[in-house]
């Protein structure tokens, strides 16, 4: 890894997810590490490349969640200092995958980098895909009726991790904490009183 690159990426990336949307510092942390865990699987993957995708891929939630993989891209694009890094190939590389990232896309990654972080974006914990999905949609709902709220949090669920649900396709590398996550999550999101209930338990609590 390129230590300056960590630096720099610590210095002035990692400072801009203290927003409070629903994806923090932390939640960018866990995929950087998947990351490199998963790309350590695949020894063409480049290591400088899948941290940085890593680090910007959720930037864009801090302007608008539904186009937020576009505008994280953007990010990639724009910012002069990555290209003391990378070259132009690498830079369009890497905005790419981050563009690639979402489990609701409905193209197949591009490139090995978007399938790496697309699957280390994939939670593990029960606990934080019902925290951050509530908070989330609180978030981005705030004025409206808490209930409306977290009903819509949970459909989002639903859609996501149901027994049909889209992330379930998106995972490109063998991990059964995930497939057991998945399986545990679709009680909550079939039950809008055991989902409130369980969001009730997790308020304050710091994932």
């Amino acid at each position: 890894m390129n230590e300056k690159l960590v630096k720099y990426i610590e210095t002035n990336i990692f400072p801009k997810y203290a927003d409070g949307s629903g994806h923090s510092l932390g939640h960018i942390k866990y995929v950087i590490r998947r990351s490199l865990k998963f790309a350590e699987q695949m020894p063409e993957a480049n290591l400088n490349i899948c941290y940085t995708v890593a680090a910007y891929h959720d930037l864009g939630r801090l302007i608008d969640d539904d186009l937020h993989e576009k505008i994280s891209a953007a990010y990639v694009r724009i910012d002069p200092r990555l290209r003391e890094f990378f070259s132009d190939k690498e830079l369009e590389t890497i905005a790419e995958a981050v563009e690639d990232h979402r489990a609701s896309s409905k193209r197949e990654p591009r490139s090995i980098y978007g399938r790496i972080v697309s699957s280390a974006d994939r939670s593990t914990s029960v606990d934080e895909m019902i925290k951050r999905s509530a908070e989330s949609h609180l978030y981005w709902g705030r004025g409206q009726d808490i209930d409306k709220c977290l009903e819509e949090a949970r459909q989002h669920l639903l859609r996501k991790y149901g027994k049909n649900g889209y992330a379930l396709s998106k995972m490109y590398f063998e991990d059964p904490e995930y497939t057991k996550a998945c399986a545990e999550i679709q009680k909550y999101a079939e039950d809008f009183d055991k989902y409130k209930a369980k969001y009730e338990s997790l308020k304050g609590n710091l994932i």
